[in-house]
């Protein structure tokens, strides 16, 4: 039996003092949130936004109000609730040959320059994120802008420049306050099409010089992400400096769904920091208020099993952001700012309209992506496109109105108290095996807004787990808090180290290229997974072979992410083959008496787990069954395997 249970709490609250004021006073609405203050925070100490798509927004028609609910300058309300700079991401040619928006915003410079301008006349400083491709660029795609297609690694160095001189020229002969710029956006395998850290630094470099050139009040930061993974930033900080390669600001993603603990955080980026006196800052982060969809197109977080760190409401949003504040003012003087990302992507219609939805995401690009950008980006932007993914991590309201999380930006600094209520409620989640016995937790933890934390014991409603599926049973705690289980019964998997966690890992047989096994932070379930990456092209395979099932008919399951080219592939393949057949018997023979079943596993992007089930062979008694897991693949592809299994079916 498999037991996960899952812990849903505030991270460490301490509760701040109020102060009593002499004589009478007219009694004041308790505020809603409690957000300590971080001690000795800088004045200069960025507490930021992205929002690129706000223009896009307002285009489909998206109102933003103020606290009163009246229709106001979202940035103005920004600058009110205690925002002090806006990220504004910048790509060269979001658009196709006739004009149509790639989505996401639609941000090339232009309207990069027409956000500059409203944040600079709120009194907002600014932050340019040059992205040196023509939409996304992440981890998983590095792609060069459309004119920078066939250019060599020299020739795109010198187009980095150009374009960061031509576009931060601009920005500064129309008075806009440039406080940093960005060489690159989550850069983490390549930036400008081009990876290695030699052609990478080429590129860091021709930008940095250009920011020095165009912009030289401006800090120059690069963007790296998943800091979670171990010696990452310590390496890309090494390989920066072997290379000379001038910036100010290493900045990171942290997204605490994915990114690790905030003490790892603090430890990688105080690395840097020591190592290389640089500066370092979050420029990404973000959590959810809700698990409901707003707009009809799925969300990036949607069960709850994937927040766990912090509560699921404005409270949970105040406090992880707070979080991750603190977790950069621990690094020391070197700690210069967070970001909240995309805070205000809200919905340009309720999901019960998502056909005119979907109208106005391909008229104005306020989408994540329209189905024009299919033409540059294929395999995410060309099959997903649609709306918001991340409505349910905005601090507004899908009306407009500011949720009392977007107070967090002046919370960090004056603290604030609200009422004792709960904010957090243990989830238990538990995969068992069918047959297996089913034992629900005692009690489970319960967190308060003041940051307590008290295990209150638990009455559970009676429930029969015998069937496959999934149950939900309620219970209810000493104290009246609702909670809940969740029991996934599945059929049992007769692969012994299928999860590649702890000895099991041992089970399997690897060769070729490109692949290990261990700790790897995109894993399904548990720490584990099988990696493929390589710099190279590399086929290798990882097997494991069982013996000894009863006669059935057999099939291989396995989950896996990832991005690899198309043409590429990773297959599953389930082998039953005799072990009775004397010495003498021929291939012919042997091989007539062997079955094999494969798939080729779904690589859909980033986290965007899928499984995959071959079709079923028929095992004899005595026959051994080997599960293999086979990678060909060109340079660059990368994923995980994970959660594989061997189920009897018949």
């Amino acid at each position: 039996m498999t037991i996960r249970p899952l812990l849903a709490s505030a991270a460490g609250v301490a509760l701040v003092a109020a102060l009593t004021s002499p004589g009478p006073a007219a009694a004041s609405a308790p505020d809603p949130l409690t957000v300590p203050a971080v001690a000795g925070l800088a004045d200069d100490f960025m507490l930021g936004v992205d929002v690129s798509s706000a223009i896009a927004l307002e285009a489909s028609g998206v109102v933003f109000r103020d606290d009163a609910g009246e229709p106001a300058d979202l940035f103005a309300v920004l600058a009110e609730h205690g925002v002090s700079d806006v990220r504004v991401r910048v790509w060269n040619d979001p658009f196709d040959a006739e004009g149509n928006g790639y989505g996401g915003g639609s941000v090339d410079v232009d309207r990069a320059l027409e956000i500059g301008e409203r944040a600079d006349a709120a009194g907002l400083g600014v932050v340019v994120d040059f992205h040196y491709s023509d939409f996304w660029a992440d981890p998983g795609k590095q792609h060069a802008p459309k004119a920078w297609e066939g250019l060599s690694v020299a020739e795109t160095a010198d187009a980095v420049h150009d374009f960061t001189v031509d576009a931060l020229t601009r920005f500064v002969d129309a008075g806009i306050d440039v406080a940093m710029v960005q060489v690159g956006n989550e850069t983490n395998n390549g930036v400008a099409g081009v990876s290695g850290w030699d052609d990478m630094s080429a590129v860091f470099s021709a930008g940095s010089a250009a920011v020095r050139e165009s912009a030289p009040d401006a800090l120059v930061a690069l963007h790296f992400t998943n800091p979670e993974t171990p010696g990452r930033y310590a390496d890309a900080a090494a390989a920066l400096d072997a290379r000379g390669v001038d910036y100010d600001v290493f900045a990171s993603s942290y997204y605490p769904y994915w990114h690790g603990s905030l003490e790892n955080l603090t430890s990688v980026l105080g690395g840097v920091a020591s190592t290389y006196d640089k500066r370092v800052a979050v420029v990404e982060t973000s959590w959810v208020h809700t698990l409901d969809d707003a707009d009809g197109h799925e969300n990036t977080i949607t069960e709850a099993a994937e927040a766990t760190a912090f509560p699921i409401s404005p409270q949970g949003q105040a406090t992880a952001f707070r979080s991750v504040v603190q977790a950069v003012a621990d690094v020391g003087d070197a700690g210069i700012g967070v970001f909240s990302w995309e805070p205000a992507w809200l919905p340009v219609g309720p999901a019960a309209d998502v056909e005119a939805n979907r109208e106005k995401w391909e008229a104005y690009g306020s989408g994540w992506a329209t189905s024009f950008a299919g033409e540059y980006d294929p395999d995410d932007a060309g099959r997903w496109y649609g709306g918001s993914a991340v409505d349910n991590e905005a601090l507004f309201a899908a009306d407009g109105t500011p949720l009392p999380s977007l107070r967090v930006f002046e919370y960090v600094r004056t603290g604030a108290v609200g009422p004792v209520v709960v904010t957090g409620v243990e989830r238990v989640a538990l995969t068992v095996d069918q047959g297996d016995a089913v034992e629900l937790p005692a009690s489970v933890a319960v967190s308060y807004s003041d940051g307590a934390t008290a295990d209150e014991a638990v009455t559970w409603d009676a429930f029969d787990a015998s069937e496959i599926g999934r149950i939900t049973v309620a219970g209810v705690t000493e104290t009246g808090v609702a909670v809940t289980a969740e029991i996934t019964v599945r059929a049992p998997s007769f692969l012994p180290g299928g999860g590649f966690e702890s000895d099991g890992a041992e089970l399997w047989t690897l060769t070729g290229t490109g692949g290990s096994i261990g700790w790897q932070a995109d894993a399904s379930e548990g720490e584990n997974a099988l990696h493929v990456w390589s710099d190279a092209d590399f086929t290798g395979s990882a097997a494991q072979t069982v013996i000894g099932l009863e006669p059935g008919r057999y099939v291989a399951i396995a989950t896996s992410q990832g991005a690899v080219a198309e043409g590429d592939a990773v297959t599953l393949t389930v082998t039953a083959a005799p072990t009775h057949l004397p010495p003498q018997a021929s291939d012919r023979a042997r091989a007539a008496q062997t079955r094999t079943e494969g798939v080729d596993l779904p690589f859909d992007g980033w986290r965007a787990y899928a499984s995959a089930e071959t079709a079923p062979v028929a095992v004899r008694r005595g026959a051994a069954v080997t599960v293999e897991i086979a990678w060909d693949l060109s340079a660059e592809a990368w994923g995980t395997v994970d959660d594989v299994r061997l189920v009897r079916i018949g």
